[in-house]
């Protein structure tokens, strides 16, 4: 059961970046495509509409605004523009991550905010 939840969120999520990638398709008709960003802008956001500290509630609109919205815009995209959305989407998803250069980016930022907190204290 877990593996098939755990298949379920990979899926979306690769849905998810499918629909940024086709939202910037210049094929993509206009209203799709801005339903498609609004819907990948919430995806992603950190922002909820229902803040996730609201029990039940708060996940809750999670796990029923994405899975639908998803489900609509993927219905309304033309078939062409879908595909070549999924395969930005692979690609994407199977490049290596770099996690040194990734510490290095986040070294970086705490030296730059110790130095900020050592200058104007």
């Amino acid at each position: 059961m877990f593996a098939q939840i755990r298949q379920w969120a990979r899926q979306l999520k690769s849905d998810v970046v499918t629909v940024y990638f086709s939202a910037r398709d210049p094929r993509c008709p206009w209203p799709v495509r801005f339903l498609a960003l609004l819907l990948a802008a919430y995806a992603l956001s950190p922002i909820d509409l229902i803040p996730d500290f609201i029990p039940v509630l708060g996940y809750l609109d999670d796990l029923l605004i994405v899975p639908i919205g998803l489900c609509l815009v993927i219905r309304l995209l033309l078939p062409e523009v879908l595909a070549d959305a999924r395969i930005k989407a692979a690609a994407l998803h199977a490049k290596p991550r770099n996690h040194v250069a990734a510490a290095c980016f986040i070294l970086i930022w705490l030296a730059l905010m110790v130095w900020l907190l050592r200058v104007f204290s």
